[in-house]
């Protein structure tokens, strides 16, 4: 059996919110739970997140925000990883995110949205589980070969 690749996470603070407290807790506690996790730190652009999870080859994206941005910048962030084709990628945001905008969220295709509260193994959880889901009943995928 060829090994398999430990999930691999991109988050991000996207927007002009500058609060990241919240999103290193959850990097360490990804991390903790045998993920390899990218921080690509605060005030990033969607572009910019889309070019990460591109080169980073990533299962997930997570964005944190609390500035009240995510009606613009998530949509924006989901459109350039489709035009990438990135599709695959769950895509997961947390932050202050008022009840009300969640359904518009996941019907944009946001795999989960986490308010505060959220505890740190039911986000490990949940991408675990999106992650088997979108690679195949048969859990993590190969590790991709490499050119010599």
């Amino acid at each position: 059996m060829p090994p398999t690749r430990p999930i691999r996470v991109v988050l991000a603070k996207v927007g002009l919110d500058g609060h990241d407290r919240g999103i290193q807790v959850v990097a360490r506690a990804l991390r903790d739970a045998g993920m390899e996790v990218i921080y690509t730190g605060l005030w990033q652009t969607p572009d910019a997140v889309v070019r990460a999870v591109e080169d980073e080859d990533a299962d997930v994206v997570g964005v944190s925000l609390l500035s009240g941005a995510h009606t613009t910048l998530v949509p924006v962030l989901i459109d350039g990883l489709r035009a990438k084709g990135l599709g695959r990628v769950q895509v997961i945001v947390g932050g202050i995110i008022p009840a009300g905008d969640v359904p518009a969220l996941l019907a944009l295709g946001v795999a989960k949205v986490f308010t505060p509260g959220a505890g740190l193994t039911e986000i490990a959880q949940f991408i675990r589980g999106a992650v088997e889901r979108s690679r195949g009943a048969g859990g993590p995928s190969p590790t991709p070969a490499r050119a010599p």
